[in-house]
């Protein structure tokens, strides 16, 4: 049986952009994606620390080092810039799996510096 766990963790990243006239998905600075072990493509959760909003998109890789976090389209209604917010992706794992694995958890200050 596959049941779905915590894969990797981006916490308290602050909203640089939030690009209404887009197709949709989220904008990450690729090194930071690297840090936290996520991929251009790949499906999170988006969590609003300031107002509660929580929304499921796909990533788009940013420029590297830009510290760049973009809610796009839709999305964009759900976020202002300067909004705190944490993206979190799942992977489905065996019990077994999930014992021996670790997420990855990437903390950020405000000016979106890995910590």
């Amino acid at each position: 049986m596959l049941l779905e766990f915590l894969y990797s963790k981006i916490h308290r990243a602050t909203v640089t952009d939030a690009n209404l006239n887009y197709v949709g998905s989220i904008t990450i600075d690729e090194d930071i994606l690297d840090k936290a072990k996520m991929k251009e493509g790949q499906k999170v959760d988006v969590l609003n620390i300031n107002n509660g909003e929580r929304l499921q998109t796909y990533i788009i890789a940013g420029k590297r080092g830009s510290k760049v976090f973009c809610l796009n389209g839709a999305a964009a209604r759900k976020a202002e810039v300067g909004d705190k917010i944490i993206i979190v992706a799942y992977a489905l794992m065996t019990q077994e799996e999930a014992d021996k694995f670790k997420p990855s958890i990437v903390q950020l200050n405000d000016k979106n510096e890995v910590v």
